[in-house]
C-alpha cells in the first residue's frame, strides 16, 4: 500500500503489519497527519493536535519494537481520545469554556489501558459541551452542512474521514451509536460496566458507558479486548476472566443468527428512507428476522431515562453550574435545573424499573434471538450544525446497559450513510460483535453476487 493510503488501513491490518514488521509506527502516524492536514480544516474534528509529540510517541513505539521487547496488541496504532478522558500529557477541556486550559495530572483508566497496549494517544477529539447537546465546532465528512451527531461528534468524524483507525468516544444516551451512524463508522457501546469510566468526566453513573470507534467490526473488537477489566476505582466494573473479544468476533456463529425486529414506539420517527431500508434488510434476511413487539414496561423508558440523567447531572454538574452557570449553554442549564427539581421518591422508583425492562430482553435472547435488530437513529444526518440529532432510538438500550453496534449497512438518497444498530443481552458483548460481523459478511457478499 502507498504511503499516501495508509491512513485508510483498519487498525487490525495496521496491527499486523506492525508485527511483521512490515510497517512503521512513524511511517503510519505521519500518514495520518498528512490527512488530517489535508481535511481537518474542513472537518475540525480535533480539539488538541500536537502532530511532534503524536510522531515522537511513534518513534519511540519503532524503536521498542526494533529492540526485540515484547509488544502490545495495539502497538504504534494511532488513537483520538474524546475530551471528555483525562490526558496527563494533553488537555482535557471535557467541551467546555469553563475548563479551558484544564491539564489533568493523571490519564483516564482507558487511555492507561491504550498506552499499556502500546497504543499512540494521537490527540484529544471534539466533544460536544459536558458531552450532553450543545454542539462543538465539528462537521459531518460526508457533507460539512450535516451534523456528525453527537456527543462524541470528533471521534466518529476523525475515524469516517480517515484521520485515524480508532478512537475513543462515550455514551449516555445515545452518543456513540448515533454519530457513528451519521459518519458511516461502526461505534460499539458496550456493556455497562465492561470499560472502566474513571477519569472521565461523568454526567450519570446509571448511564455513562465508554464508546468505541473503528472501521470495522474486528477493530472495536480489538479495542474492546484491551480496554475491558475491572477497576477498583469505577464501582460499577466487576472482576471476570479476560474475554478474547478479537478472536470470538471472528469466529463464525455455530448457527445462522435470528433477529427480533424491535421497532419501539420511537418508530414513527423514522424516515422514508430508514423504513424502507430496514424493509429491504427484513426481506434479505428472510426467516433470519422476526418483529418483536415491546412489552409496555419497555415503553416507559424514555421518561425513565430523562428522570435518572438528569437527576444525575444535576449533582455531577453542580460545581459547574454554581460557579459558570452564565457561561454554559441554555440547553445544559435548563438539564441541570430540571434535574434539580426531580423528588428523591421518583428517582428512586426510575431506578428500580430499569431492573425488571432489563429482564425482559433476557428471556427474550433466552428463547430464540441472538441479537435486536433496530435503527440507529431516525435517518441520516440532518442538515445544519445547531443541533446533533435525534437519540431516540438508542435511549432504551442505554438504559438497560445492554451492549449496542452501528454497522454502516445503509445509504440514504442524498448518498449520506444510515447506520444499523443490533443490540445484544447485557455480558453478551462478544457473540454481538460476531453476529455484527456475521451480518456485515453476508451483506457483502450478497451485494457482491447480484
Amino acid at each position: 500500500m502507498a504511503l499516501t493510503d495508509l491512513h485508510l488501513l483498519s487498525a487490525s491490518d495496521a496491527a499486523r503489519l506492525m508485527r511483521d514488521g512490515t510497517l512503521g509506527s512513524e511511517e503510519l502516524v505521519e500518514a495520518c497527519l498528512a490527512r488530517i492536514r489535508e481535511v481537518d480544516a474542513e472537518v475540525q474534528a480535533w480539539a488538541f493536535l500536537d502532530p511532534d509529540y503524536a510522531l515522537s510517541q511513534a518513534r519511540a513505539a519503532d524503536q521498542l519494537r526494533l529492540s526485540g521487547q515484547a509488544i502490545g496488541p495495539l502497538h504504534g496504532i494511532p488513537v483520538g481520545i474524546k475530551d471528555i478522558f483525562d490526558t496527563a500529557d494533553m488537555p482535557t477541556e471535557n467541551g467546555s469554556p469553563i475548563h479551558a486550559g484544564r491539564a489533568p495530572s493523571r490519564d483516564a483508566t482507558a487511555v492507561v489501558r491504550l498506552r499499556t497496549a502500546g497504543a499512540v494517544i494521537m490527540g484529544k477529539t471534539v466533544t460536544t459541551e459536558f458531552a450532553y447537546f450543545s454542539p462543538g465546532k465539528t462537521r459531518n465528512p460526508h457533507n460539512c452542512e450535516h451534523t456528525p451527531g453527537g456527543s462524541s461528534s470528533g471521534s466518529a468524524a476523525a475515524v469516517a474521514a480517515g484521520m485515524v483507525p480508532l478512537a475513543l468516544g462515550s455514551q449516555t444516551n445515545g452518543s456513540t451509536i448515533r454519530p457513528a451512524a451519521y459518519c458511516g463508522v461502526v461505534g460499539f457501546k458496550p456493556s455497562h460496566g465492561l470499560i472502566s469510566r474513571h477519569r472521565v468526566c461523568a454526567l450519570s453513573r446509571t448511564l455513562d458507558h465508554v464508546g468505541l470507534f473503528g472501521r470495522t467490526v474486528e477493530d472495536v473488537a480489538l479495542l474492546a479486548e484491551q480496554l475491558a477489566g475491572y477497576d477498583e476505582a469505577d464501582p460499577d466494573t466487576r472482576p471476570r476472566a479476560a474475554i478474547p473479544f478479537a478472536t470470538v468476533a471472528s469466529e463464525e456463529p455455530p448457527v445462522p443468527p435470528v433477529f427480533a425486529l424491535v421497532k419501539t414506539p420511537m418508530w414513527e420517527r423514522a424516515d422514508g428512507d430508514t423504513t424502507e431500508g430496514f424493509a429491504e434488510l427484513a426481506e434479505e434476511l428472510g426467516e433470519q428476522v422476526e418483529e418483536v413487539v415491546l412489552l409496555p414496561s419497555a415503553t416507559a423508558a424514555w421518561e425513565l431515562h430523562q428522570i435518572i440523567m438528569s437527576a444525575e447531572m444535576a449533582v455531577n454538574l453542580e460545581r459547574e453550574y454554581n460557579l459558570g452557570r452564565n457561561r454554559i449553554s441554555e440547553k445544559l442549564r435548563k438539564q441541570i435545573e430540571l434535574g434539580r427539581d426531580v423528588r428523591a421518591i421518583d428517582y428512586q422508583r426510575a431506578l428500580a424499573r430499569i431492573a425488571p425492562i432489563h429482564e425482559s430482553f433476557v428471556e427474550l435472547f433466552q428463547q430464540r434471538y441472538d441479537a435486536i435488530l433496530t435503527p440507529a437513529a431516525p435517518g441520516p444526518a440532518p442538515k445544519g450544525l445547531d443541533a446533533t440529532g435525534d437519540p431516540s432510538f438508542c435511549t432504551l438500550w442505554t438504559l438497560c446497559g445492554m451492549p449496542a453496534i452501528s454497522l454502516p449497512l445503509m445509504q440514504a438518497r442524498s448518498g449520506l450513510p444510515i447506520g444499523v444498530q443490533l443490540v445484544g443481552p447485557r455480558g453478551g458483548d462478544a457473540r454481538l460483535l460476531r453476529t455484527a460481523r456475521w451480518l456485515m459478511e453476508k451483506l457483502a457478499a450478497e451485494e457482491e453476487g447480484s
